[in-house]
């Protein structure tokens, strides 16, 4: 049986269907989306929660643990890590690799809405999750700066228009903005005022939260016309609110105005934002899953000059971060590569066989099985990384191997004098079992990376994959395509046939070729104990050579992106902290490897810095250089920390850290933990081969504690929650009314004048309403 001879008798129909391969294959290249490494789906979900002005405590006790306790009875989860902050938590669910993150993340929702009878009323908004991909970093940065406008102004062009613009543009999957809060009308309140004339916070905050309504009205009409009816229900500005009515005293009115300073600001005054120094609001764009990388980028730029011209001019936008500088980088190197191998197995192959039309048939064999094999990529929904493309490198070799075969079998028989048709027939039937076992034998060599599990399986299965497919359109190519060739484009052998100068000048390099073959051949047979003994030598080396080579899950890329998180002391205030920050910003700035920095302050005592290199033909040294570099200059700056490292294609787990590699302690009780995390952070910083070693645990922070006599507070008509809700209306930011407007909802925000919140003093200044009416100080009823 032979399975080409159908192929050979039919070499139109064989050729056909060989068009049809290599179409089928460059259409597909041309839509496989592209990428810098295989698209692999975490199942992670990430739930987050706000309630501004409470402290980490609380966000752990009342937010964290309700929802906790409802995530913990999911099936599938993996690990289950949680981070609360002053006014935030963080919770990040990892679950089973073989879990459909879609159906997770209906199982988060109903545990979201299961628990939230038991979180805290006052929660501005329900906790919301994301599904994220610890692997994924934006694809693209942007920057708005101004000369005039103020951070909320910028913020509110940013979450307004432009994330909505932007969000809709294909392959875009996420917009976050960051660098300042919504705008927001303030009111700080001078509590010594206040106590004088005898109002209370709830009272302010009564007032503001009726100062706004946005319902409905009803209409009038007769047999005529009708009529929509409406008001100014609405405040808009805080010039509007000054003379608001708060309460009377002594049958006078006491206006907003005669109590505190109403301004036009932002809605959280601890954020800040920079590029290069200056005031700025950062856009970070995440793309869809299976999106192509390069062509979203592309959209995102081609859209830019409509961008600018939506929002107003004193606002301009820059693109601060490029993902895709890299990723065009690394695909344009490994394609080269590609191309350069091709052409060096044509080259090879027309070494040796010394023919034209003998090297024409590899020459089409390669290149057709490496193209037919986009089409089986796309079908997979595999993407144009690096692992694909080095699949692809590596199957040249492979796949010319068939190829090369058939041809030496068909034309030993051309040789002899055989027709060129006979000889494709009788030589593809002895070759065509040995083509199968070659291709069978070479796949199985990747069963065991094709059944591999866990994260490093799913990120080589497409690699083993590709790999296969090349060689089994490689079997299919030689089978069929191959023995056609030889048929029509090989010539009979004829025995006068006199061979071109090219020929007999390289029979005598192959003569002496084959005499020094023959010779080695001869002396490495006579001295076999010899060979044995560098044969084992060699095996003991590479045996001691792999136990002592370092080793990693991934080589240590430079992406040319770097990222920092500045940390200073939990008692350290949001000013100092952006003046550290800003002091950090012009150190890096200063770098001549250094493009672009960006940075922003999320809490008081932490800050993200983003720091984009220059392309390695300007700067000439790795990104861990200019780590090593910056390093020493950054710990000048006292008082707060940087951590540095950088970004890399793949990491693994749902938890953010400041390092390559992280150690989780657990523990049934917080105070073991807080004992022995510092024990154990002590002593790896004193490993050698480990550097920058820090914790995420937070507890050395100052506390201002009020220890409440529940006796007075009762016998004066006082709660813990009325004390409560007194402590938040005055230090807490809090958000006691919405303002309504076309594109987007805005807040009307609380608290003391900042000047009264410096010190633990401040506490005096404050009144608390008691069931009676009567303005009672905290003083009279806590310890401080």
């Amino acid at each position: 049986m032979n399975i080409s001879t159908p192929f050979i008798r039919r070499p139109v129909a064989t050729s056909l269907l060989t068009a049809a391969l290599l179409l089928s294959g460059a259409l597909a290249f041309r839509m496989l989306p592209v990428a810098s490494m295989p698209e692999v789906t975490y199942p992670v979900i990430m739930v987050s929660a706000n309630l501004p002005g409470a402290s980490p405590e609380t966000m752990a006790t009342a937010v964290a643990t309700p929802l906790e306790r409802m995530f913990g009875r999911i099936a599938g989860i993996t690990q289950m890590t949680s981070n609360s902050q002053l006014g935030s938590t963080f919770i990040v669910l990892v679950f089973d690799l073989n879990r459909d993150i879609d159906g997770a993340a209906r199982d988060v929702q109903a545990a979201i809405n299961a628990a939230r009878g038991q979180l805290p009323a006052n929660l501005p908004t329900n906790p919301n999750w994301r599904k994220v991909n610890p692997a994924e970093s934006p694809v693209m940065v942007l920057a708005l700066t101004s000369d005039t406008a103020t951070q909320q102004q910028m913020f509110d062009v940013a979450d307004s228009i432009l994330a909505q613009k932007i969000a809709q543009i294909e392959g875009i999957g996420q917009v976050n903005v960051g660098g300042s809060s919504q705008p927001a009308v303030r009111v700080e309140i001078n509590p010594m005022l206040l106590s004088k004339l005898g109002v209370g916070l709830d009272q302010v905050r009564a007032a503001l939260g009726q100062a706004n309504a946005n319902a409905p009205k009803g209409s009038l009409s007769n047999d005529k016309t009708a009529s929509i009816i409406t008001d100014n229900d609405q405040l808009f500005i805080a010039r509007e609110y000054a003379p608001l009515i708060i309460a009377y005293h002594n049958g006078a009115p006491v206006r907003l105005s005669d109590v505190a300073n109403v301004v036009d600001g932002q809605q959280n005054s601890r954020n800040a934002g920079t590029v290069n120094g200056r005031r700025a609001v950062l856009l970070q764009l995440f793309r869809q899953p299976s999106a192509n990388t390069i062509e979203t980028v592309d959209r995102v730029r081609a859209l830019l000059p409509m961008l600018q011209a939506s929002i107003p001019p004193s606002v301009q936008i820059s693109v601060s971060q490029d993902r895709t500088i890299t990723i065009r980088a690394s695909v344009h190197d490994i394609e080269v590569t590609l191309v350069i191998s091709v052409v060096l197995v044509i080259f090879v192959v027309f070494f040796f066989l010394r023919s034209i039309w003998a090297t024409s048939i590899p020459s089409i064999a390669v290149p057709l099985s490496l193209v037919g094999t986009f089409g089986v990529m796309y079908l997979a929904g595999y993407t144009i990384d690096n692992l694909s493309l080095m699949a692809l490198a590596i199957s040249t070799g492979f796949v010319v191997d068939d190829a090369i075969v058939v041809i030496e079998n068909i034309t030993r028989y051309v040789e002899k004098g055989m027709a060129p048709l006979q000889a494709a027939l009788e030589g593809s039937r002895e070759i065509g079992f040995t083509v199968l076992s070659m291709s069978t034998s070479l796949i199985a060599v990747f069963i065991p990376i094709l059944l591999m599990g866990g994260i490093i399986g799913r990120m080589f299965r497409e690699f083993a994959v590709t790999l296969s497919v090349a060689v089994v359109i490689s079997m299919i190519v030689s089978l069929t395509t191959t023995p056609m060739m030889c048929a029509k484009l090989l010539k009979r052998e004829e025995k006068q046939r006199r061979h071109n100068w090219l020929y007999r000048a390289s029979e005598r390099t192959f003569e002496a070729f084959y005499e020094t073959y023959a010779s080695t051949l001869r002396w490495v047979l006579e001295h076999q104990r010899f060979m044995l003994a560098i044969t084992l030598g060699t095996v003991c080396l590479a045996v001691y050579l792999y136990i002592v080579v370092p080793k990693g899950f991934f080589p240590q890329q430079d992406t040319g992106r770097i990222n920092g998180n500045a940390r200073g002391p939990e008692d350290i205030s949001f000013q100092s902290m952006r003046q550290k920050l800003l002091q950090y910003v012009d150190i890096v700035r200063s770098d001549p490897a250094v493009d672009v920095v960006a940075g922003f302050i999320g809490r008081a005592n932490t800050a993200n810095v983003n720091i984009t290199l220059k392309p390695l033909s300007q700067r000439k040294v790795t990104a861990d250089q200019v780590i090593n570099r910056l390093r020493p200059r950054l710990a000048q700056v006292p008082g707060a920390t940087l951590f540095l490292q950088a970004v890399q294609d793949v990491n693994i787990g749902g938890r953010a850290g400041n390092a390559q590699f992280q150690y989780t302690l657990q523990g049934d009780n917080l105070k073991d933990l807080m004992t022995w995390a510092p024990i154990l952070e002590q002593r790896l910083r004193t490993l050698p081969q480990l550097r920058d070693v820090n914790t995420d645990l937070q507890h050395r922070g100052l506390e201002a504690e009020l220890v409440i006599d529940r006796a007075t507070a009762g016998r004066l008509g006082l709660t813990a929650s009325n004390i409560d809700s007194a402590l938040y209306d005055a230090f807490g930011q809090r958000q006691v009314s919405t303002i309504y407007k076309g594109i987007n909802q805005y807040h009307v925000v609380m608290e003391i004048d900042p000047k009264f919140q410096q010190s633990p003093d401040a506490l005096k200044n404050i009144y608390v309403r008691s069931s009676t009416g009567q303005m009672v100080p905290l003083s009279a009823f806590t310890l401080y």
